[in-house]
């Protein structure tokens, strides 16, 4: 495993019908040789129902951009 994470992962938290949803970053995850990926969570939801996407790392301050991604074409609406 390497020290630097190859991945971000996301908590997305659904606002309502006409507000955008809230990503919320949960945690990080690394790259197995075998395609599978280690998952370190800095928080754990304990209720209701959760969408996790894990997206591709990029430092923040390398990419100038909004630090929240865009959603994703394949996550999950209510």
């Amino acid at each position: 495993m390497s020290s630097k994470p190859s991945h971000r992962i996301y908590q997305i938290e659904d606002r309502g019908e006409n507000s955008k949803p809230f990503w919320r970053e949960v945690g990080v995850a690394w790259s197995n040789s075998d395609g599978s990926l280690n998952l370190k969570f800095a928080v754990t939801p304990h209720f209701g129902e959760h969408t996790i996407q894990v997206r591709a790392y990029e430092d923040k301050a390398d990419s100038g951009e909004d630090s929240t991604p865009a959603p994703s074409k394949n996550a999950r609406r209510k």
